[in-house]
């Protein structure tokens, strides 16, 4: 796993064997990030990763200037080696060890960008817009994006804008509507 633009570029984070994670493909992270960085602001942003696995787009919006990252992830390993590689770093990630979903309940942060990379086969997956949109989690222009399976549709869904399609990882992208 390697750290694609920014600061850190080129970076590689060995990922760690027994961790329950499937980090986002390398051409799949890049091209998100083409997207991100030509339409939307990252410097500065207040980030929430939520399902963070071994952290790989955490490091990659603090590489491109992102203040602040949020990770959560139930997994006491994942938390963990986040940990570790932000103490190797010295970046300015908070790693958080709890469940995604009773972490957006209790949440009273407002963030600029929420990425959500949850299991494939989690079902709650279609909930996470309404969620986020009905507590009022992002600020003026912020963007929420899920990565899922091609089995999901969001298009129907609460401030659904857009899906992008990399093999077989989707990028579906929500902003609340003016």
């Amino acid at each position: 796993m390697r750290i694609i633009g920014g600061k850190y570029k080129g970076r590689i984070i060995k990922f760690p064997k027994g961790l329950a994670a499937r980090p986002t493909t390398d051409v799949a992270k890049e091209s998100l990030f083409n997207i991100l960085c030509n339409r939307y602001t990252i410097n500065e942003n207040i980030v929430l990763d939520l399902f963070a696995g071994s952290g790989s787009i955490s490091y990659e919006f603090i590489s491109r200037g992102a203040s602040e990252v949020i990770c959560v992830d139930n997994q006491y390993k994942s938390i963990k080696f986040i940990k570790e590689q932000t103490n190797k770093f010295g970046i300015n990630i908070k790693a958080v060890k709890n469940d995604a979903f009773k972490f957006l309940d209790k949440c009273t942060i407002k963030f600029d960008t929420i990425f959500a990379d949850p299991p494939y086969i989690l079902e709650n997956t279609k909930n996470i817009p309404e969620i986020v949109f009905s507590k009022k989690l992002l600020n003026k222009n912020g963007l929420l994006i899920i990565e899922h399976g091609r089995e999901l549709n969001f298009d129907k869904s609460i401030n659904f804008i857009e899906k992008r399609k990399y093999s077989s990882v989707n990028f579906s992208f929500f902003k609340k509507k003016l």
